[in-house]
């Protein structure tokens, strides 16, 4: 049996935890720059605002319901999201994190310890509730993407209690059969529009259809999903969530930057922060791809990017930095108001299968880069930094409405006073 939890509106919910005065209200979390809205609680849910709409056209009908508006808090985000899961993480031996918001669990052996799934479901969601304050739905099945299904039921369907089980053949046609197909795991608008050419609306309609011949029809991927619908279980944590083929890091201006340091600082920040993921999942680079522009709605549109070969792979953050080094003096434009920055890391490969270089020396320095990952992660993200990413914070992002983040800074804990 799998398990998929997952929280409820998660950025929404998570600014509720530890402000009470909006517990019980309605709340929206902006994107970027507080462009668009990326999370909306149930309450707004209910009231038909759209997500993914640029803020400005929806703020006379959330300032009529007295929304809460919250800028992307993602210290706080990432902090909860831990000590979720920890939680969750005590509930089996197997456990696997698929997002920030979401993780499976396998039960095996686990028949003759769990008499109810529904009921062990709703421990789990009492539990984390009780210990972080976050709404989670929970979902088994004999397959992940069955238990994905049951979650979706858990908290969609009509009389949902948070909790569903798929463990017979009634209640797996009785959930599909109510699934719309664009629902189910793994199958995106285009391949929605692409199946219903074929007649196949509903989940069950595709669990119906011949797995060799939709193979053929499609790809492999489809082919396991509806083995996997059928209760055959084709996915192993590997194939659920693969280590990333690339990683970048990039982010619109919160307002137009034409200071040179400004700039630096910004390609710095975006170093340290794919190098830290390059680390997190094992990974090197051989390649950074370093680039910035003006935006395309101005007069004399300006991009330059560059792809830096790098001797020896690497996931060092002071030798990504010494990459924007060398290309800077061609990158800035005097007179370009720069719109956005980035960096990415492409051809990766795995550091624990590196190819050695006999000619080139490396010039990581891995204990240097686990005592900079091990201080940020006890005092706070971006405690310790490189020195030119404090040249200027001119660069950050617009977010009028950010919260505390009560849990990683402290000037910004909660305060509790006693009368």
């Amino acid at each position: 049996m799998y398990a998929l939890i997952d929280a409820t509106s998660f950025y929404a919910s998570a600014e509720k935890v530890f402000d009470l005065s909006i517990r019980k209200r309605p709340v929206v979390v902006l994107s970027n720059n507080d462009g668009c809205i990326v999370a909306a609680s149930p309450e707004v849910k209910k009231l038909g605002v759209p997500k993914f709409e640029p803020y400005f056209k929806l703020k006379p009908i959330l300032d009529k319901h007295n929304v809460v508006i919250r800028s992307s808090n993602y210290e706080l985000y990432a902090d909860l999201s831990d000590k979720m899961m920890a939680i969750i993480n005590r509930f089996s031996d197997q456990h696997y994190v698929y997002s920030i918001d979401e993780s499976f669990l396998k039960f095996d052996g686990y028949s003759d310890v769990v008499n109810s799934w529904y009921e062990y479901g709703q421990l789990i969601r009492r539990t984390v509730w009780r210990k972080t304050k976050l709404p989670v739905g929970v979902g088994f099945g004999p397959t992940p993407t069955l238990a994905k299904a049951a979650n979706h039921a858990a908290k969609k369907f009509l009389g949902a209690t948070g909790v569903a089980v798929i463990d017979s053949e009634k209640s797996r046609k009785q959930i599909l059969a109510n699934m719309a197909v664009s629902d189910i795991w793994g199958v995106g608008r285009r391949l929605t529009k692409q199946l219903k050419l074929f007649g196949i609306e509903s989940a069950l309609d595709l669990a119906k259809q011949n797995p060799k011949m939709m193979r053929k029809q499609f790809s492999v991927v489809l082919e396991r999903t509806i083995s996997e619908l059928n209760g055959v279980s084709c996915l192993s944590w590997d194939d659920v969530k693969q280590r990333k083929k690339e990683v970048f890091s990039t982010r619109s201006f919160g307002e137009r930057v034409e200071n040179p340091f400004a700039l630096k600082a910004s390609l710095v920040t975006h170093c340290s922060i794919v190098a830290k993921k390059l680390r997190k999942q094992g990974s090197l680079t051989k390649r950074l791809i370093i680039f910035a522009h003006s935006s395309p709605h101005e007069d004399n549109y300006y991009k330059r990017s560059f792809i830096q070969k790098l001797a020896v792979p690497s996931n060092d953050s002071m030798v990504f930095a010494k990459q924007v080094e060398l290309v800077f003096s061609q990158l800035f434009q005097p007179g370009v108001r720069y719109y956005k920055a980035g960096i990415g890391a492409i051809e990766l490969e795995d550091d624990m299968h590196q190819q050695i270089d006999m000619f080139n020396v490396s010039d990581d320095k891995p204990e240097l880069m686990q005592c900079l990952d091990t201080i940020n992660k006890r005092y706070g993200s971006s405690s310790l930094r490189i020195g030119t990413e404090l040249q200027s914070n001119q660069w950050q992002m617009k977010r009028d409405w950010l919260s505390r983040r009560y849990t990683t800074r402290w000037p910004e804990i909660p305060l509790i006073k006693c009368q």
